[in-house]
């Protein structure tokens, strides 16, 4: 008789079988749509592919939303892995780094070198 532990294991692995096989379906429509409208180019750094490389050429989604795959394509360009991974990681970090220090009330108040002259006199 299977264990609890077993049955959330195959619970979780079924969720993750159909999320992945959902994303895939999702990615194929928009991948072949887009490989048709837009001319085999990576939109950041002008690589140019063809039938023994578009594999390397990815759909990047502009508003970072998988979901919103209008069908003339307006939220798609085409970018290589490696400017795709660039695109992501620009993003990312800018996420992570939306405010400002002065905008957080978060100044640094304390200055290492405040008393560097004084040091400096007593060791001439």
């Amino acid at each position: 008789m299977p264990t609890k532990k077993t049955l959330d294991k195959t619970k979780l692995d079924q969720i993750v079988l159909d999320a992945r096989r959902g994303q895939a379906e999702r990615e194929k429509g928009y991948r072949e749509k887009a490989l048709k409208m837009y001319p085999w180019i990576c939109g950041r750094c002008a690589r140019e592919f063809d039938h023994s490389n578009v594999r390397e050429l990815t759909v990047h989604h502009r508003d970072h939303n998988h979901d919103n795959n209008p069908a003339d394509g307006s939220n798609w360009e085409l970018l290589c892995l490696y400017c795709h991974d660039n695109e992501h990681a620009r993003y990312e970090h800018a996420h992570y780094n939306t405010g400002s220090a002065k905008d957080s009330g978060k100044t640094a108040t304390f200055s290492p070198f405040a008393n560097l002259e004084s040091l400096l006199k007593g060791k001439q």
